[in-house]
Formats: C-alpha cells, sequence, structure tokens
C-alpha cells in the first residue's frame, strides 16, 4: 500500500497554491468513536513537534508515564471521567506550517460540539481504533459513531478528510488488519460518496507515523499524518459567488480618520464575492437599493475586500440598516466595471434542508425554532420531515421524527424570506443552525439542498 494509492482522486496542487497554503494555518479536527485515541494524538502532535514546554510535559505525569491526553482534555470533568466533553483547541507549528487542532469529543452525546468544530475546519482527522474492530474479518463492520462522525464531515464540506487507522501496534498482524480496515473504510466512503485523502497507519501511544515516518510498518510506503497534514489546501473563499455580507455591527459615527463624511459604517465579514465602491447593493429584509461608496478593511484602510475578510462598507446614502440585515449584490443598475456583474439573489420561505440534529427532544413536525443565517434571526416551522438517513445502511427511510443525532432530510417555513445558496455551493450562505425557542439551546444544523 502506497501513497499513490491512498491520496487517489485529488487533484494536485500547483506551485503558487501550495506557497499559499504554506502561509496559511491548518484548521482541521480529529474525530471518530470513543476512545479511538484522539486527545492522545494531538498530544503526541504536540510534543513530538516540540510545541510543548517541559513543566505542561512535568503536569501531566501519571505513575512515571507521560498521559498525552491530558495536554488537551483540560476540563475538571475530563479528567476525572476521561473523556473529552468539549472541543479543545491548541495551536502549534513546524518549519512548514502552523496549525490549528480542534480534539473533538467522540461521545454521542456530545456530537453538537463536533458539528460545531467541523463547521469551520479545513480538514478532518477520523481516528479508527483497530483493537475495537474484528479485524481479522475483511468484511468487518466498522463502529456506528465511525460512520456517523465521517458523515457528518462530508455533509459539512470539509474540504479533506483523513482516516488514521490507530493502535496497529496493539494488534497481532498489523499489516493484515490494516488491508481489512483499510478495505472496509474505502468501502464505506466508496458508497456515502465520501472522497478520502489519505488512509494512514498510526500508533499515537507510541509515535509510529505520527510526526515520523516509519516506512514498511505495517505494508504502508507513504507520508506521515503530520508530513500529510502539512500538504492539504485551506478551505478558499468563495470569490466566485455574487457578493454577500451578513452586517454585524453598526458604527454610528465614523472615525474622522477615514473619509465616510460621517456616514454610518456597517461592519462585518463578507460571505462570498467581493466588494468594492461603486457596486449596487440591495438590504435584506429592507429591500432598499444603494451604492457602495468606500469600502474599508480590517484597519480602516480603503481598499476593495474579498470573501472570507472583514470589512467596512459605507453607502452613498443613508438606510435603514441594522445588526442582523444583509446587504446583497443587486443587478439594476449595476455597474459591471465597478464589479457589479453578478447575479442578484433570490429569497424564499420556503427551504429543503438536510439537518444533523442535536436536542435531546426529538425533532417533529410542526415544531417553531428560531433560525439563525449570518447574524439574522428568523422563526421557522418544521413543515415535513421527508426522511431519516440510516448511517448503518445509508438508506433513506420514511421517519415521522428525528431522534438525538440523527440525519434527515425536512422541509421548513420561515417567517421571513432569506437569502440562501445550496450548501455544497456555500458553506456560508447554505447553512443555518436551528436554536430551541424556550431553552435557547441549540437544536439542529440545517444545510441547504
Amino acid at each position: 500500500m502506497n501513497a499513490t494509492t491512498l491520496i487517489a482522486g485529488q487533484p494536485a496542487l500547483t506551485g503558487a497554491e501550495a506557497a499559499l497554503d504554506a502561509q496559511s494555518a491548518l484548521r482541521f479536527i480529529t474525530c471518530g468513536s470513543v476512545d479511538d485515541g484522539k486527545s492522545t494524538l494531538i498530544g503526541r502532535l504536540l510534543v513530538d513537534s516540540k510545541s510543548v514546554l517541559q513543566d505542561q510535559l512535568a503536569g501531566v505525569q501519571r505513575s512515571g508515564e507521560t498521559d498525552l491526553a491530558l495536554l488537551t482534555d483540560g476540563l475538571s470533568a475530563e479528567r476525572e471521567q476521561g473523556i473529552t466533553i468539549d472541543v479543545a483547541w491548541r495551536y502549534f507549528a513546524t518549519p512548514g506550517r502552523k496549525f490549528i487542532i480542534g480534539d473533538a469529543p467522540g461521545h454521542e452525546q456530545y456530537t453538537r460540539n463536533m458539528v460545531t468544530a467541523a463547521s469551520g475546519a479545513d480538514a478532518a482527522v477520523v481516528l479508527v481504533d483497530a483493537t475495537k474492530l474484528d479485524w481479522r474479518n475483511p468484511a468487518l463492520e466498522l463502529l456506528v459513531q465511525t460512520r456517523r462522525h465521517s458523515l457528518l464531515v462530508n455533509l459539512l464540506r470539509v474540504p479533506s478528510i483523513v482516516f488514521a487507522v490507530n493502535k496497529l501496534d496493539a494488534v497481532e498482524d498489523p499489516a493484515l488488519a490494516l488491508r481489512h480496515i483499510g478495505g472496509a473504510l474505502q468501502a464505506f466512503a466508496d458508497a456515502a460518496g465520501i472522497a478520502v485523502r489519505a488512509i494512514v497507519p498510526i500508533s499515537a501511544l507510541k509515535g509510529y507515523n505520527v510526526v515520523t515516518a516509519h516506512p514498511g510498518w505495517c505494508g504502508y510506503e507513504g507520508l506521515s499524518l503530520l508530513d500529510l497534514l502539512e500538504q492539504l489546501p485551506t478551505t478558499p473563499a468563495e470569490t466566485t459567488e455574487a457578493f454577500a455580507f451578513p452586517v454585524q455591527w453598526v458604527e454610528k459615527f465614523a472615525s474622522s480618520a477615514d473619509t465616510s463624511q460621517g456616514r454610518r459604517v456597517f461592519w462585518g465579514r463578507v460571505a462570498t464575492g467581493a466588494v468594492q465602491p461603486g457596486q449596487q447593493v440591495r438590504v435584506l429584509p429592507g429591500g432598499q437599493t444603494a451604492r457602495v461608496a468606500q469600502v474599508l478593511d480590517h484597519v480602516r484602510q480603503p481598499r476593495p475586500v474579498l470573501a472570507g475578510h472583514s470589512a467596512g462598507i459605507v453607502l452613498d446614502r443613508e438606510v435603514d440598516i441594522s445588526r442582523g440585515d444583509w446587504l446583497l449584490a443587486d443587478d439594476t443598475g449595476t455597474d459591471t466595471e465597478a464589479g457589479g456583474a453578478a447575479t442578484a439573489f433570490e429569497t424564499s420561505r420556503e427551504l429543503s434542508a438536510t439537518v444533523a440534529w442535536m436536542d435531546d427532544e426529538p425533532l417533529v413536525a410542526g415544531r417553531v425554532y428560531w433560525a439563525l443565517h449570518g447574524h439574522r434571526w428568523v422563526k421557522a416551522k418544521v413543515r415535513r420531515i421527508v426522511h431519516r438517513l440510516d448511517v448503518n445502511t445509508l438508506a433513506e427511510e420514511d421517519a415521522s421524527q428525528l431522534e438525538p443525532n440523527a440525519i434527515g432530510h425536512v422541509e421548513i417555513t420561515l417567517q421571513e424570506p432569506l437569502a440562501t445558496l445550496p450548501y455544497t455551493r456555500s458553506r456560508r450562505l447554505g447553512a443555518l443552525v436551528l436554536v430551541d425557542t424556550a431553552s435557547h439551546k441549540t437544536s439542529g444544523a440545517l444545510l441547504v439542498r
């Protein structure tokens, strides 16, 4: 098994793309089933990349041994129970790249925390514990939570998904185990439509193939996990879509240091497209139109701003706009030379969406929730549950309700129209969060179909 067969179907980066990605921090998460070694893997990455101070190492000593998992499990409840509950973010760097790691919990009860972490990740490392599987069986069954987490990170459009087969040092025939487990993972990925970057054998506890490659171990001749992560691309900004901008904050009295002439500045992060002076925009929900008079970047310098970056926008006239409103590309009267060749957005009160249900209470038709889109809150009613996805067979089943941690297809009616795009086109405009109106708990993640 070599690196060429493991990393298949993925376009190679050009020299310029690779150089740009090397300058950008890779944000990735570790996920998978309970006790698959996610926290230990991150601890190993931190220690072997020399990103941990000696006093930190001394603080995670247990009976003379270093407990690597304690480097990420910081909550007292996590240390007492030996499990990960919340997402722990850690930062480290190698000579080739910077990394932001999210240690996501494996317990089914905390799936909502994993979904939150995956929604903004560039990559996901799904750990698989070889000792929990019938690795001698070529037709072995994967754990349910392994399948669920893999489906979720794929639904959330995490660009790069890597399977790391852990604890192979603890089985009698690691090469056979890797062959059978790798075959089961690839078969599942093919059936689910998951593009896998690589399947890498590791031992997080002993450090095999984590930072330093061990050629020939388990019959594997590919890259170590860290070498692979250094080559993965970051999530590209959605610059090819029409301009969309969720207003996060309104600066009522502009600084005298800029040239906004006392007009209000609307601050936020450009969701899609780009913004520059002269563009015609439409306000949602108000419907008013205006032209962009000035664009300020994050340090208040006047210049065009692309998707993924913060901007302050000054309009050519005073318009009633507040936090939660959207500024959208508008075709009417647009000067294409000013960057306005984008298509205007259509709004709708009816949505068909995939939902990852995370509430303890089942989802039933007829319930009303708050829906958050950008910074805008609207009431949303579940009109119909179309089907539920069986994570074991990948079959779509008829369902009258969705239980906690279920994945399904629903139809939603909104109190007010929203401008959305299919999630397959835009992670920013195609995602909504459902919140319980009484408890204010996050209930589900909606991905527009």
